[in-house]
Protein backbone atom coordinates (compact mmCIF):
# COMPACT_ATOMS: atom_id res chain seq x y z
CA UNK A 1 0.00 0.00 0.00
CA UNK A 2 1.39 3.39 -1.00
CA UNK A 3 -1.05 5.71 0.78
CA UNK A 4 -3.14 5.41 3.93
CA UNK A 5 -6.28 5.97 1.87
CA UNK A 6 -7.37 7.20 -1.56
CA UNK A 7 -9.75 10.11 -1.09
CA UNK A 8 -11.72 12.16 -3.55
CA UNK A 9 -12.08 15.75 -2.40
CA UNK A 10 -11.01 17.90 0.51
CA UNK A 11 -12.94 17.10 3.71
CA UNK A 12 -11.25 19.90 5.67
CA UNK A 13 -12.31 23.57 5.65
CA UNK A 14 -10.85 25.94 3.06
CA UNK A 15 -7.60 27.38 4.40
CA UNK A 16 -7.22 30.11 1.76
CA UNK A 17 -3.41 29.95 1.63
CA UNK A 18 -1.72 31.47 -1.40
CA UNK A 19 1.33 29.94 -3.08
CA UNK A 20 3.46 32.56 -1.38
CA UNK A 21 2.07 31.61 2.05
CA UNK A 22 2.67 27.90 1.38
CA UNK A 23 6.28 28.76 0.54
CA UNK A 24 6.74 30.13 4.09
CA UNK A 25 6.10 26.67 5.60
CA UNK A 26 9.37 24.74 5.92
CA UNK A 27 9.30 21.25 4.37
CA UNK A 28 9.40 18.19 6.61
CA UNK A 29 9.76 14.50 5.92
CA UNK A 30 6.58 12.48 5.90
CA UNK A 31 5.85 8.83 5.23
CA UNK A 32 3.75 8.13 2.15
CA UNK A 33 1.65 5.57 4.02
CA UNK A 34 0.42 8.31 6.37
CA UNK A 35 -1.13 10.35 3.55
CA UNK A 36 -4.71 10.43 2.34
CA UNK A 37 -5.02 11.70 -1.22
CA UNK A 38 -7.57 14.35 -2.17
CA UNK A 39 -7.62 13.17 -5.78
CA UNK A 40 -8.70 9.71 -6.87
CA UNK A 41 -7.53 10.20 -10.46
CA UNK A 42 -4.22 11.40 -11.88
CA UNK A 43 -3.53 12.31 -15.48
CA UNK A 44 -0.61 10.17 -16.69
CA UNK A 45 0.69 13.14 -18.68
CA UNK A 46 1.24 14.95 -15.36
CA UNK A 47 3.02 11.97 -13.85
CA UNK A 48 5.26 11.16 -16.80
CA UNK A 49 6.04 14.65 -18.10
CA UNK A 50 9.72 15.52 -17.88
CA UNK A 51 8.94 19.03 -16.62
CA UNK A 52 6.10 18.06 -14.24
CA UNK A 53 8.24 18.96 -11.24
CA UNK A 54 9.70 22.09 -12.84
CA UNK A 55 6.73 24.42 -12.40
CA UNK A 56 5.14 25.31 -9.08
CA UNK A 57 6.38 24.42 -5.61
CA UNK A 58 9.16 21.88 -5.26
CA UNK A 59 7.38 20.31 -2.30
CA UNK A 60 3.92 18.74 -2.08
CA UNK A 61 1.30 20.46 0.09
CA UNK A 62 -0.21 18.46 2.95
CA UNK A 63 -3.01 19.56 5.27
CA UNK A 64 -3.15 18.07 8.75
CA UNK A 65 -6.74 18.03 10.01
CA UNK A 66 -8.39 15.91 12.70
CA UNK A 67 -5.28 13.72 13.13
CA UNK A 68 -5.14 12.88 9.41
CA UNK A 69 -2.74 14.09 6.72
CA UNK A 70 -4.28 15.04 3.37
CA UNK A 71 -2.14 15.35 0.25
CA UNK A 72 -3.67 18.48 -1.26
CA UNK A 73 -1.15 19.17 -4.02
CA UNK A 74 1.73 17.08 -5.35
CA UNK A 75 0.18 13.69 -6.03
CA UNK A 76 2.45 13.24 -9.05
CA UNK A 77 5.52 13.88 -6.86
CA UNK A 78 4.34 11.39 -4.24
CA UNK A 79 3.73 8.74 -6.90
CA UNK A 80 7.14 9.37 -8.42
CA UNK A 81 8.69 8.84 -4.98
CA UNK A 82 6.76 5.57 -4.63
CA UNK A 83 7.84 4.43 -8.11
CA UNK A 84 11.45 5.02 -7.02
CA UNK A 85 10.72 2.81 -3.99
CA UNK A 86 11.00 5.66 -1.49
CA UNK A 87 8.68 5.50 1.50
CA UNK A 88 9.11 9.15 2.55
CA UNK A 89 9.08 12.52 0.86
CA UNK A 90 9.57 16.13 1.87
CA UNK A 91 6.36 18.16 2.01
CA UNK A 92 5.02 21.40 3.42
CA UNK A 93 2.51 20.57 6.15
CA UNK A 94 -0.21 23.01 7.18
CA UNK A 95 -1.77 22.22 10.54
CA UNK A 96 -5.42 23.27 10.67
CA UNK A 97 -7.32 23.65 13.94
CA UNK A 98 -9.77 20.89 14.69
Amino acid sequence: MIFKMIGDGRPYPDHGLSHREWAQIPPRQIRLDMLITTKAVLDLNSLLAKDSTFYGDLFPHVVQWRDDLYLEDGLHRALRAALHQRSVLHARILELEK
